[in-house]
């Protein structure tokens, strides 16, 4: 089987609602579907999204892929080249355009696992059929009254795990949302905070235990400081015995590996790229450091999540995106579940592509409004 031809579908279109931290701010989403389609007509999935920026037009992402990607695609067998190594060197060393790199990993890795009929997460070696989910709710910028009501569905819908945004320069701030939480989802299995490298790592020790000691029993605190700090991390593990480290999200995979050799976390924290992860896994398994899955684009994460030993949790967070794909991935009672359809579970749908393509770019004021998000009330 070896690849033939390619498709590319651009999305835009306002989120339901404004999503973000301590340090950014999201009101609209952006994306391309790529679709890698082989000989014997398979076709594997891989998304490109752009978290803050809208995407040049459809017809200019169709020419950096045809003269940037497509060379090296082109005719090549899927299942030869996920596990291929490249020798890196001199100006060899260089990012594509734009972001098509998770997108072609994910679907190399559908069309490899469609090849041999498996879900991926039984081709990486799973064996369990779920995993815990958190709810995560990027809600730094929601009014209190929309903190609450998102919160009190997510208990509702059966979600016992939680976190949230802290990170605001008025601890008062943070520790009202904290109580916000707890009122609205009474005992919970376990309470995460993200921080997103809002604090220094002093500040973030003062902070800390002022939580602790309000009676907070935090599981994690996510990128308290700054990523590369790693003797600051490590002042912060040391003087919060208390609670998690859990850091690694802005880094590669050379860097999370320098990160987990210097001691710098408890956990690591990796997303949707799914070699990446899986090589990630694999070392962290090795050094008994827990991995926690955060987002990935429509919780194609699932997949590795089940196959690592190491991670206990993934994140979902509500994002509007479930009308892109046929069937999204199951989540209910406060567990995601591995599909057992063929590759990583996801198919393009044929309504989005017809209904909600924008081929060319949008100013903000003329986007559709946000498509409905059949996992949140309406």
């Amino acid at each position: 089987m070896r690849i033939a031809e390619y498709r590319l579908t651009r999305f835009q279109f306002a989120r339901d609602r404004v999503i973000g931290d301590s340090q950014v701010r999201i009101e609209h989403a952006h994306m391309a579907a790529l679709e890698l389609i082989s000989d014997t007509g398979l076709v594997g999935l891989g998304f490109v999204p752009s978290l803050f920026n809208a995407l040049p037009s459809l017809a200019e992402i169709d020419r950096l892929f045809r003269v940037e990607i497509w060379p090296g695609l082109e005719g090549q067998e899927p299942a030869a080249l996920v596990h291929r190594i490249r020798r890196p060197r001199g100006g060899n060393i260089r990012g594509a355009s734009l972001p098509f790199a998770e997108g072609i990993d994910q679907a190399l890795w559908d069309l490899t696992a469609k090849q041999i009929d498996l879900p991926l997460w039984k081709l990486l070696g799973g064996t369990k059929k779920r995993v815990k989910a958190y709810a995560s709710g990027l809600d730094y910028h929601l009014s209190d009254d929309d903190f609450c009501a998102l919160f009190e569905h997510a208990r509702a819908i059966g979600y016992t795990a939680f976190k949230i945004k802290v990170g605001h320069p008025d601890i008062e701030r943070d520790l009202h949302r904290l109580a916000l939480l707890t009122k609205t989802v009474g005992k919970a299995e376990a309470i995460m905070i993200d921080a997103n490298e809002g604090w220094s790592p002093q500040d973030a020790v003062r902070r800390l235990n002022i939580i602790n000691k309000a009676g907070y029993d935090i599981l994690w605190v996510e990128d308290p400081i700054l990523r590369y700090d790693f003797e600051g991390l490590k002042m912060v593990r040391a003087g919060c015995p208390f609670t998690l480290v859990n850091s690694g999200e802005y880094f590669g995979a050379s860097d999370k590996l320098r990160l987990i050799e210097a001691r710098g976390t408890d956990m690591i924290n990796v997303h949707g790229h799914v070699s990446e992860v899986m090589r990630i896994g694999w070392i962290a398994a090795e050094q008994g450091i827990p991995v926690s899955l955060g987002n990935s684009f429509l919780e194609i994460g699932v997949n590795m999540a089940i196959a690592l030993p190491e991670v206990e949790w993934l994140e979902y967070s509500f994002q509007n995106f479930d009308h892109l794909v046929e069937q999204p991935i199951e989540i209910r009672d406060g567990y995601a579940y591995a599909p057992e359809r063929p590759g990583h579970g996801l198919v393009l749908s044929e309504t989005a592509r017809r209904d909600h393509a924008i081929p060319d770019v949008l100013a903000a004021e003329e986007l559709p409004p946000a498509p409905v998000n059949t996992r949140l009330p309406h």
